[in-house]
């Protein structure tokens, strides 16, 4: 196994050294998802450009969780499954969808579930996804927008999701309390 080390601000490559205040200057400390990536400045500046991208997306705040959850889930992400539990409970996002997301459950809501269902056919599909369920994504009031965004969004989890499973990127104390494994 690889070590990687986790930087700041004083100890990142000189390109990474500015990413890093914007890491901390938006989340109040600096991920250690950000501290690892900062080995690559552009790999970081890329998963931040990503990560503004998916939250000025057409998504609202239940919708964007499903897609990062499903994402993270399905990769089976052990730092980016209770970030993002942290992150949608700060959002403000109801608490039984955030645990069925991380059960890999049936969602209640069936146009929540549509956009599961379809994010995980294009991730199982490799983008490659049948009539059907475009129709019943399309059905469910979704936008061919929408199914074009989460590209930009598997974009950015498989740059999060991929780093940790190198890194074994540890989990960051305010996430702790929402360890999960699969």
């Amino acid at each position: 196994m690889t070590d990687f080390t986790l930087y700041d601000e004083t100890n990142a490559p000189e390109k990474s050294k500015a990413l890093l205040e914007e890491s901390k200057k938006s989340f109040g400390m600096i991920p250690n998802l950000h501290a690892v990536m900062a080995e690559a400045p552009g790999l970081l500046e890329g998963y931040q450009k990503l990560h503004e991208l998916a939250l000025n997306s057409s998504f609202d705040k239940e919708q964007l969780t499903v897609v990062w959850q499903t994402l993270n889930v399905e990769h089976e992400c052990h730092y980016c499954v209770p970030a993002h539990t942290g992150i949608a409970k700060n959002m403000d996002v109801n608490d039984e969808l955030i645990q069925k997301l991380r059960d890999d459950k049936k969602l209640s809501d069936t146009k929540l579930n549509t956009l599961k269902n379809t994010v995980l056919a294009l991730t199982r599909g490799r983008g490659n996804v049948d009539d059907d369920t475009l129709k019943t994504f399309f059905d469910a009031g979704f936008t061919r927008q929408q199914l074009l965004e989460i590209i930009t969004i598997m974009a950015q989890k498989l740059m999060s999701n991929y780093t940790n499973h190198l890194a074994n990127t540890p989990v960051d104390e305010p996430f702790k309390k929402f360890e999960w494994s699969k």
